[in-house]
C-alpha cells in the first residue's frame, strides 16, 4: 500500500490545451520510482492514465481558459488500477506560469501542458496494488 498523501510525479506523454473536452483521457508516465517503505512499489516509466477534469474551450466568452486534469489510473500487469489524486502542482507547470496562472490553476489564454511535463499530484486515497 502506498499512502495518502504521498507525491506522484509524471511525465506527460500527450500534449494537452485548455480546449480539450472534459472526459477526455490522456497518458503520463512516472518519472521517477515511487516507494513506500523504501521499496520501490512503482517503477519509472509506469505508465499512469490521467483524465480532463474541467476545460473552457476558446468559443467559450471568457477571459480566462482553465485547464483541470487528474490521475485517474495505473496500468499495471494489464490492469488499470484506479487511483486518486489530487494537483497537479509541479516544478516545470509552476515556473513556466504566471502569477495569475500560479493562483486560478492553468488559466489565462489558451493554456498548453506540451509533451514532456513534469506533472506533481498527491495521492488523495491510499493506492492499493
Amino acid at each position: 500500500m502506498i499512502p495518502a498523501g504521498t507525491p506522484v510525479v509524471v511525465t506527460t506523454v500527450d500534449a494537452l490545451s485548455s480546449h480539450e473536452s472534459p472526459g477526455r483521457p490522456f497518458k503520463t508516465k512516472l518519472a521517477s520510482d515511487l516507494k513506500a517503505g523504501g521499496k520501490t512499489v512503482l517503477p519509472a516509466g509506469t505508465v499512469i492514465l490521467g483524465v480532463v477534469e474541467n476545460s473552457r474551450s476558446a468559443m467559450v466568452k471568457t477571459t480566462t481558459n482553465r485547464l483541470t486534469v487528474n490521475l485517474r489510473s495505473v496500468s499495471m500487469n494489464g490492469r488499470e488500477v484506479p487511483i486518486k489524486t489530487t494537483g497537479p502542482l509541479g516544478p516545470d507547470t509552476l515556473s513556466a506560469l504566471t502569477p495569475r496562472q500560479k493562483i486560478t490553476g492553468v488559466s489565462a489564454g489558451k493554456s498548453v501542458l506540451p509533451r514532456g511535463t513534469n506533472l506533481e499530484f498527491v495521492l488523495a486515497e491510499p493506492l492499493n496494488l
